[in-house]
């Protein structure tokens, strides 16, 4: 179940349903390890989720409806390129009341690409999400999410990336340039 204090965080790192930031997807080299740091950097245990994403075709950028296990859901419109190092990326946010309804629309208009399950233990530090996630097809990750601020250059937002990923002993071979669902693909 979608915690209450995770949807405040949520809610403060969305803003008012657009945001950016900087973030790297690498394949996991010893989760349970990773994991562990994590939580010791956060200096709190995780937020588990489940999710369902489903994603629909569009000429820009990536359109998914997020599910989640209490059955709450959220539209997510986010642009990102293709890239295995730390990378820009803008999104659009919606709650969505009727998960089911919108799906079978954009289906229908758009067309389903694919559908990505996972589950996710969420980490915060500072203005960083960090993700361990287990996708259903593809093993074991780790992403972070760095938050900018309106103000914030990429390269701060890198800056910090850089740092956590010492912490978390992710290597640079084991960034990936693509997201879940253009792995599944």
């Amino acid at each position: 179940m979608l915690k209450t204090g995770l949807r405040r965080s949520l809610k403060r790192t969305h803003g008012r349903g657009n945001g950016r930031n900087l973030e790297i997807k690498a394949r996991a080299r010893n989760f349970e390890k990773q994991m562990q740091q994590a939580e010791r950097l956060a200096g709190a245990s995780a937020r588990h989720l489940e999710q369902e994403d489903t994603f629909f075709n569009v000429p820009v950028g990536r359109l998914k409806l997020r599910k989640f296990e209490d059955g709450s859901a959220e539209l997510i419109q986010y642009s990102r390129h293709d890239s295995p190092g730390p990378t820009e990326s803008e999104y659009t946010v919606l709650r969505i009341q009727d998960a089911e309804r919108l799906r079978q629309v954009l289906a229908k208009a758009l067309g389903i690409r694919a559908v990505v399950r996972k589950r996710r233990a969420v980490y915060f530090v500072g203005q960083t999400r960090i993700h361990l996630d287990r996708v259903e097809g593809l093993g074991a990750f780790i992403e972070l999410e760095v938050v900018l601020d309106s103000d914030q250059d990429i390269r701060h937002g890198a800056a910090v990336v850089e740092d956590l990923m010492l912490k978390l002993e992710i290597e640079k071979e084991d960034l990936v340039p693509a997201a879940y669902v253009d792995l599944l693909i």
